[in-house]
This record gives C-alpha cells, sequence and structure tokens, in this order.
C-alpha cells in the first residue's frame, strides 16, 4: 500500500511542477466579506418568478452476466426462474413548478415535482423482478405506469439564506440524491442553505424518510451494503464548502445516521495552469465513518481515500485516481443516495474492506474539433487486496473476501445538442464490462445503457 500511495504522490508532485509553467489560472488569495447582494433583496414575487418546467428521460439498461452468474425472478419470494440477460427500459416524466419568492425581509417560495415512470419493458422474463430499476408487484410483474410527489417544499428565506420544509433534493458528500435511473431520489425533512459569506457557504439538514427511485412510498433509511436488513429512522448533516483561493475549493461534512454511524468528510479541489497547454486538477476526498447509538451495523470503524489528478490539454484530458479502504467493512453509505464521493465510484464502487484500487481514463471533448456537445471517454480500473477476513460481525456479507480482486473498464459517448427546440437534450450510450473473484460480490457483468434526457419548458 505504501508503495503504491508514494507512487501516486510522485506522480502528483511532477504533475504540478508541469503545469506550474503556465499560470492563467489564478492562485490569489480569496478575503471571506459578506456577500455582494442579497438574493431576498431581489426577490421578484411568488407568481411574477414562478416556472413550469419538465424533463423527460427514456432509460435502458441491458446486463449480461458471465462465469456462471444469474439474475433471479421471483414470485411472491420464491425463485420461479435464473437468466444471465436482464432488461430494464423505463420512461421517466418529471413536471417541476417552482414559484418565486414574496417581497419582503422574510420570503416564502415552494416546489412541487410530479414523477412520472412507465415500463417501455413489462415483460417479466426480461425484468427478473424485483429490483431496483423497474418497479415490479409482489409477484414480479411489471407495475406498467406509476406517478409519486417527488418533491413537495416550502421556503422561507432572509438575505441569502434559505430554510426547506418538506420533500427535497439534496447533493452532498454525507447525504445526496442519485439520478442514476429514469427518476431520482429525494428526501423528507428540513434543511438550511446559508450563503450570507462570498466565498463560505453553510449546509445542515435532518431526514426522516427517502423517496427511492423506483418505488412510491417514503422508506426508511437503510444502507448500501448491509446484510441484517437494518433501517434507521433519521439523517442529521451539517457542513460548509470555502473557497479559501481562487484556485482552491475545500468541503468538510459530517453526517449522523441514526444508531448506524457517524460519518466525516474532507474535500480538496486545487486547479492551476492553462488548459491550451496543460492544466492539472488534483482531487483528495476522505470519508471516516464510525459506529455510533445502538450499532444496528455492528462495529465500524473505517478510513476510506481517493486522491486523483487530471491533466488536460485542449479536448484531451487524462486521469489517474488511487483509492484505498482502511477498515474490515465496506466503506458504506446510505442506500438510494449518491454520498460517495470517490474517484473509484464507477460500475463498481471499489469499497471493499481493505481494498486497494487504481483507475485510468481519458475524456476527448470534441469541441475543440468542430463538434461542441459530442464528447467521448475510455476507463480502466482494477481494484485488489480486498480483504474481510478480520471482520467478526454479522452486518456486512464479507468473511469469505480473503485477497479478492476485480477489474472494469468501460467506453462511452455523450452528445449534447446546443440549439433549437431541443436545446440541452442529451443522448449517452455505455458500455461497461466488470470481472471479479469468486467472493467479490460485484461479479462478472457486461452492461450496455443508453439514456436520453430531454428538458422543456411549459411556462
Amino acid at each position: 500500500m505504501k508503495k503504491a500511495s508514494t507512487a501516486v504522490f510522485a506522480v502528483s508532485m511532477i504533475a504540478l511542477s508541469v503545469a506550474a509553467q503556465a499560470e492563467p489560472t489564478s492562485q490569489d488569495f480569496v478575503p471571506t466579506t459578506l456577500a455582494s447582494s442579497s438574493a431576498q433583496g431581489e426577490a421578484k414575487g411568488f407568481l411574477e418568478d414562478s416556472k413550469l418546467t419538465g424533463s423527460t428521460r427514456n432509460w435502458y439498461a441491458n446486463e449480461l452476466q458471465r462465469r456462471g452468474g444469474q439474475f433471479s425472478r421471483r414470485e411472491d419470494g420464491v425463485v420461479v426462474d435464473r437468466d444471465p440477460r436482464r432488461i430494464n427500459w423505463v420512461q421517466g416524466t418529471i413536471i417541476d413548478y417552482s414559484s418565486g419568492f414574496t417581497q419582503g425581509t422574510v420570503g416564502f417560495a415552494t416546489q412541487l415535482a410530479m414523477y412520472n415512470a412507465v415500463a417501455l419493458d413489462q415483460d417479466a422474463g426480461d425484468i427478473m423482478g424485483p429490483n431496483n430499476r423497474t418497479l415490479t408487484r409482489s409477484n414480479g410483474d411489471a407495475v406498467g405506469q406509476w406517478s409519486k410527489m417527488g418533491l413537495a417544499n416550502v421556503k422561507a428565506r432572509v438575505s441569502n439564506t434559505t430554510l426547506t420544509l418538506g420533500r427535497q433534493s439534496m447533493n452532498t458528500p454525507v447525504i445526496a440524491y442519485i439520478g442514476n435511473r429514469a427518476l431520482p431520489s429525494s428526501f423528507e425533512g428540513v434543511s438550511l442553505q446559508s450563503d450570507e459569506l462570498n466565498n463560505l457557504s453553510f449546509q445542515a439538514g435532518s431526514f426522516d424518510r427517502v423517496s427511492p427511485r423506483s418505488e412510491q412510498s417514503l422508506t426508511r433509511f437503510t444502507s448500501e451494503y448491509n446484510a441484517n436488513g437494518a433501517t434507521a429512522d433519521r439523517v442529521d448533516m451539517a457542513g460548509f464548502d470555502y473557497k479559501p483561493f481562487k484556485s482552491l475549493t475545500t468541503s468538510l461534512y459530517a453526517s449522523n445516521v441514526e444508531d448506524f454511524w457517524h460519518q466525516y468528510y474532507l474535500g480538496v479541489l486545487h486547479e492551476m495552469g492553462d488548459t491550451d497547454v496543460v492544466g492539472i486538477s488534483t482531487n483528495l476526498n476522505y470519508y471516516k465513518t464510525k459506529d455510533s447509538g445502538a450499532r444496528k451495523m455492528g462495529q465500524i470503524d473505517n478510513d476510506t481515500y481517493s486522491l486523483s489528478l487530471t491533466a488536460t490539454h485542449k479536448a484531451h484530458s487524462f486521469s489517474i485516481a488511487y483509492q484505498e479502504v482502511e477498515g474490515d467493512t465496506y466503506f458504506d453509505y446510505v442506500h438510494d443516495t449518491n454520498a460517495i464521493f470517490l474517484a473509484n465510484s464507477l460500475l463498481s464502487d471499489f469499497n471493499g474492506p481493505n481494498e486497494k484500487s487504481v483507475q485510468l481514463s481519458y475524456l476527448l471533448n470534441m469541441a475543440d474539433y468542430g463538434v461542441p456537445g459530442l464528447k467521448f471517454n475510455v476507463y480502466q480500473a482494477r481494484g485488489f487486496d480486498i480483504d474481510g477476513t478480520h471482520y467478526k460481525g454479522t452486518a456486512y456479507d464479507v468473511s469469505r473476501m480473503d485477497g479478492e480482486t476485480h477489474y472494469e473498464y468501460g467506453i462511452g459517448s455523450s452528445y449534447t445538442l446546443q440549439s433549437g427546440p431541443l436545446k440541452a437534450t442529451t443522448v449517452r450510450a455505455t458500455y461497461t464490462t466488470h470481472r471479479a473473484s469468486a467472493e467479490q460480490a460485484d461479479g462478472s457483468i457486461n452492461e450496455f445503457r443508453l439514456v436520453t434526457t430531454i428538458p422543456f419548458n411549459i411556462l
């Protein structure tokens, strides 16, 4: 581990010294002052600034398990069929109404968003349900069409500080919506966002339910990797983002998943150089997770970090990332969230007990070649030294992991329309291959995804 870590830091120092040859990215210090304007002072009115917008997403995924792996289809909990292939095809649509803030010292606003999903492939033999991609009934049949209130909240704002109560979207390193399906998740609770200072923002929140990506109802929180079905009634979080230099952004967050764990996060992003010559972006993410309360997930003492370096020259970006888990459990996070701000979180999260992983990736932005909006990417990641043999609890199924390895590679392309009535429409196609040793949990699988997202304005 020390040799791998040393190598990554050595690459970092070399890259930074090369980038220092160009200096368009300012390294100037940013003094902390009060924000120059008040968002509430510029409020236009509840109806005057209201918007009715929407988006529709066509989400298709075709998975094929290899090396003998199979999906199971269940009817009322009983396995009735097995097949190595699984296909999910869902159309998700969001209609979002956001009012403006009323004028005055304290402004009030509301947001209401209706989510609708249509199962375009309802063949039970394709879906191989139940699963978290197409909503199914207990007998494994698809729910052909369903709707729910995805967002429903009221807001109160003073100056640049907003209090939100109700079902809402959050995006922080410790609780974040996840939008990698036809519809995103959201959270029920209360949150506070304060931007009273020019380079320091603060967020806090307390949530008692999650609205999952592929379900109609609100549910209790659970962890992504638990094997004991434990649930939590509340997630509390607080943190801030601070930009001390024009080139440097830092983040510090803490959360408590009731009777599961305390989790702390540190993020550092630094940029320097000139992308016309070579620009360097360095990103460090670190999580500390420690069991708390009733310890429903057993004893946890986990340190996980990733360090990535990205060099960009005009249309070309090359990245290298190293990630490591120090602890006898997974690096775990709340299910139906994207609260894993780690460089090697891909199809696999590369977050097994004591796992180390390295990723190489390349991105080509065709804007420099006269095709703005068109991008291609390719990557390969390898995880090794997975060891759960020292784990003594029952909340995680890791005790058989002894020197496990896996690797993943993927290729993708996306295109975003730049103008016209369908402006901002995005089409993305990806093909991913993952191969694993016997006890690595993600298995051996190929997956093709094709996702088309079309935004639109109504009023």
